[in-house]
């Protein structure tokens, strides 16, 4: 089975149909007849632009956080069908990691921070973090929550450290670079907005926030 899920038409031909018809339990369903998450990584860097897209889809439905890496490179594919597939599948690993209980508090942390519950996300996302201080996505809800809170300072520290974990979080990086905003400090923003694009150059809002700061710093070096 393993030679035979190499081929890249299979998983095509199950793209195909998800495009036209958008049923994702089917198309979850036949990739999963025939390839493991592991081939799925190897497609997704080694096939042509269906073939990586197509896998770079399927570990977004079937893959965890052991995935991240690969659909993290994805990111940076010379193919934009395949970037942008990769930003919303990375972002669905990053949540898919440790036990099922951690998973459902992380949830719920996700869930604290879409409501405006900072303190309690802060209060649950820090027991979290004391239990598996290797859940990335734990500092980075963290580090929103005091974003929210304009706790800036706190906000940096906990998006630095969720970038510590995972290399691949531009999702932290932007974080970072929002809270130098704040701070009046534009060059290390910019510095934080750059390696924010480096790791996914479909970030437009960022793209924006960059050219806007390298124009106003240009133009106050220029003023001295």
């Amino acid at each position: 089975m393993e030679d035979r899920s190499l081929q890249p038409p299979l998983i095509v031909a199950a793209y195909a149909r998800y495009l036209s018809d958008q049923d994702s339990a089917t198309f979850i369903r036949d990739v999963a007849r025939h390839y493991t998450c592991p081939t799925l990584e190897r497609l997704a860097q080694m096939s042509d632009r269906s073939g990586r897209r197509a896998a770079v889809l399927a570990l977004g439905f079937m893959g965890d956080y052991n995935s991240n890496a690969v659909v993290g490179r994805a990111l940076t594919d010379r193919d934009r069908g395949v970037r942008t597939i990769a930003e919303n599948a990375i972002q669905d690993l990053w949540v898919r990691v440790g036990s099922r209980e951690q998973r459902l508090t992380l949830r719920c942390v996700i869930r604290l921070n879409q409501t405006k519950r900072y303190d309690d996300a802060i209060q649950m996302a820090t027991e979290l973090i004391h239990e598996s201080p290797w859940i990335a996505e734990a500092w980075r809800q963290r580090g929103a929550a005091h974003y929210n809170l304009a706790q800036y300072e706190a906000a940096i520290r906990n998006c630095h450290q969720a970038l510590e974990i995972n290399p691949y979080h531009f999702a932290a990086a932007t974080g970072i670079g929002q809270s130098y905003l704040f701070q009046d400090n534009p060059v290390a923003a910019l510095d934080s907005f750059r390696r924010a694009l480096r790791l996914n150059p479909g970030l437009e809002d960022v793209r924006a926030q960059v050219i806007k700061l390298q124009r106003s710093i240009r133009d106050e070096s220029d003023a001295e």
